[in-house]
């Protein structure tokens, strides 16, 4: 059964959301991914683990967190 990892991440424009696709896509064994800009939530399905997702959008230079964490600060 695939995972789900649901992120918060900061999207502040276009070209923020390109870099987080491309990134995405890269990740080997992703079946669907998703941006919502609305919420700032990246949601990626398949056979990867959350870290492995945080670590790809930290290389490119955007800070994430587990959406759980996101909800308990605010």
């Amino acid at each position: 059964m695939p995972n789900v990892v649901e992120l918060k991440v900061g999207l502040h424009c276009e070209e923020c959301i390109r870099k987080i696709l491309k990134a995405i896509k890269k990740i080997e064994d992703i079946e669907t991914y998703n941006v919502d800009t609305q919420l700032n939530k990246v949601i990626v399905t398949g056979n990867v683990t959350t870290e492995e997702v945080i670590r790809v959008l930290q290389k490119n230079g955007k800070s994430a967190s587990t959406w759980e964490e996101a909800q308990l600060n605010c």
